[in-house]
């Protein structure tokens, strides 16, 4: 946790004269789905407030917002936790990708297509597979799919999916082997690329398609097999 608090102070400086609690729940958000917070932690108020240098209102208030979120969950009496997926978890997770990213490609419209995200997520992939971070690739991967429904053009829909992304980050934490979890993944991103640079959204949202139902049954696979043995 030394560690874990250390790395959070650095990010003290983020908040600068505006401290909020949406501002650190931003901080808390994007360092839960780094892993800094795995599932199952308990948050310390006292600690995190310290750390991030906030009153225990600014904070608690933004335990509430993400426990909104589902990537925190209260315990009576005992405190804040990191929420541990469930299955069913995952499997509305991935109901929701495919609802959400399924339709961004499809009402594209016309070529040629914005594409220096997803492009930049890809050469990402790349660099974390030659230099071995499978959990970089994970991340990249996220990237990658984040950038896809970016092309939307719509912030409400970028705040819906950070949450439903940072929510699948609590369940890839859970996975002991991020290189056969992720690695599959980069030449079918590389794929999808490819097709919405051709202009073929069509095509790009057949492979997604697939894509999201193989990658479902791999993380449920995998999860299921993870939480089983943990319990």
């Amino acid at each position: 946790m030394a560690e874990q608090l250390s790395g959070l102070a650095d990010d003290r400086a983020l908040l600068g004269r505006t401290s909020t609690a949406e501002r650190v729940s931003d901080i808390l958000r994007s360092r839960i789905a780094e892993g800094y917070f795995p599932p199952g932690t308990r948050l310390s108020e006292d600690s995190i407030g310290g750390a991030l240098g906030v009153s225990r209102n600014t904070l608690r208030e933004s335990f509430r917002l993400l426990t909104h979120e589902r990537l925190l969950v209260h315990e009576l009496n005992r405190g804040v936790f990191v929420r541990v997926l469930t299955v069913e978890d995952v499997e509305d997770i991935y109901r929701t990708r495919r609802l959400v990213e399924c339709a961004v490609v499809r009402g594209l419209g016309e070529p040629p297509y914005a594409l220096d995200g997803p492009a930049e997520a890809v050469e990402e992939g790349l660099r974390a597979v030659r230099e071995g971070d499978w959990k970089g690739l994970g991340t990249a991967n996220i990237h990658f799919h984040r950038e896809l429904v970016a092309l939307a053009g719509s912030e409400r829909t970028d705040e819906l999916m950070r949450s439903v992304f940072a929510e699948l980050r609590l369940a890839f934490h859970v996975v002991d082997d991020p290189r056969r979890l992720h690695e599959p993944y980069l030449a079918r991103n590389q794929q999808i690329l490819r097709a919405l640079e051709a202009g073929d959204r069509s095509e790009a949202e057949k492979l997604l398609a697939v894509y999201l139902e193989d990658s479902l049954e791999r993380v449920v696979e995998v999860y299921r097999r993870r939480v089983g043995e943990d319990g």
